[in-house]
């Protein structure tokens, strides 16, 4: 794939080689051995630098079985703590390294299949034009990379360090902490407040990985405030050790927006979207791995099908999903606008009171009527004015990313 005025011809063509992207090109693997399938990345690995969780129940037969080959973490349970309580839920929770995936797919896709470190100039209906000059004609094209930013999309942010430890001695965690909500609601780059949790995995007797996360207003991620913040946390724990790697984020909460002009901004004529740059994420929890695993079992049923074809029912599909999850927009709503933000955390304090299969349900993206209902009766977590206040604004446009380094 060197030459200016080469040309190479394929089925299917998928441009990003995260976590959408690799589980299109597995699952098409999988249901049509015989497709030939280019999988384009423009990282020197799969995945990038990333760690993926979820609930064994996200997932039914289908997505379990996608997601056997892959090496990963599991738990039979986990806990979250607030000032109030601490619980113990018994969800089955998997966790998934981006180098674990990546070396999965290289086993199972092979080098015909996976092309790293190629970016793409340009995309359309017909095929992908690389920064190099080569083109790769396909019959089917699909973008897996990260949207463009969009004032079109509004809410708020989430945003997150996490760091991998293997510890001097025994940590004595057994199961992960998804939530540890007993500590200081700081945003990260000030004290104007946020609600704030550490997230904590065990992943062996003596190997911890911490993550820091902020539910705010401002797409700031201050490395240095957020890494003394872990160091700070570490010592209350009386962790010491080695810091082995680590990885920083920021992810929209989405809270509002004109979906339409959202798709319209992202549409390349006959070019099927998928992942975040189709809208398929958990508006509030940032999740993708479920929508990720539906939708790429989704396009291998469909993956015959001409392009223009494919790209029309993907976009169908994005905005069945808006749709479905517009109550989880709502509950953003009032977090970011109603509740203040060193009190955010009251909202998720009473939510994980709550029945062990609607907090399962929640996170899938599946909440039923009566779960909805359950969720929002009783005495809310945030001022009532507040909330209507926060339901008829309008929000903040999801663009600006900033990145402190000092």
């Amino acid at each position: 794939m060197n030459g200016r005025a080469s040309q190479t011809r394929t089925e299917i063509a998928i441009v990003g080689g995260g976590l959408s992207g690799g589980l299109i090109a597995l699952a098409l693997r999988r249901h049509h051995p015989e497709m030939h399938v280019t999988l384009i990345e423009a990282g020197e690995t799969l995945g990038g630098n990333h760690r993926w969780s979820w609930f064994e129940s996200d997932l039914g037969p289908e997505g379990t079985a996608l997601m056997a080959s892959f090496r990963k973490s599991e738990w039979d349970g986990y806990q979250v703590q607030f000032p109030a309580y601490r619980r113990r839920l018994g969800s089955r929770y998997r966790s998934l390294t981006s180098e674990d995936f990546n070396a999965a797919l290289r086993r199972e896709l092979g080098q015909d299949t996976i092309h790293t470190g190629y970016s793409a100039a340009s995309i359309d209906a017909g095929g992908v034009t690389l920064a190099n000059g080569h083109r790769i004609s396909a019959r089917s094209v699909i973008d897996c990379r990260g949207p463009e930013p969009s004032r079109h999309l509004t809410g708020g942010w989430q945003v997150f360090m996490g760091r991998l430890t293997r510890t001097d001695r025994p940590h004595g965690i057994k199961l992960p902490v998804i939530m540890d909500a007993n500590v200081e609601q700081f945003s990260p780059g000030s004290d104007d407040g946020a609600y704030r949790f550490v997230y904590v995995l065990p992943l062996g007797a003596n190997e911890l990985f911490v993550e820091d996360t902020y539910y705010t207003d401002t797409p700031d991620l201050d490395r240095s405030a957020l890494s003394s913040r872990l160091d700070r946390y570490h010592a209350a724990q009386g962790w010491d050790g080695q810091i082995l790697g680590g990885e920083t984020g920021i992810l929209p909460v989405i809270t509002g927006g004109d979906f339409s002009a959202f798709q319209a901004q992202q549409r390349v004529d006959g070019v099927s979207l998928a992942g975040a740059r189709a809208g398929l994420v958990h508006p509030l929890t940032s999740y993708t791995l479920p929508f990720a695993v539906s939708t790429a079992l989704a396009i291998a049923q469909d993956a015959e099908l001409p392009g223009q074809q494919l790209a029309a029912l993907l976009e169908t599909r994005a905005r069945r999903h808006w749709s479905r999850t517009g109550f989880y927009r709502m509950l953003g709503s009032m977090l970011f606008g109603a509740a203040r933000p060193r009190e955010r955390y009251r909202v998720f304090e009473r939510f994980y009171r709550l029945n062990e299969g609607l907090i399962e349900r929640f996170y899938a993206g599946e909440s039923r009527l009566k779960d909805k209902a359950r969720v929002l009766m009783g005495k809310p977590p945030v001022p009532v004015g507040r909330a209507i206040s926060a339901l008829a604004g309008k929000g903040a446009p999801l663009i600006a990313r900033e990145e402190k380094i000092g």
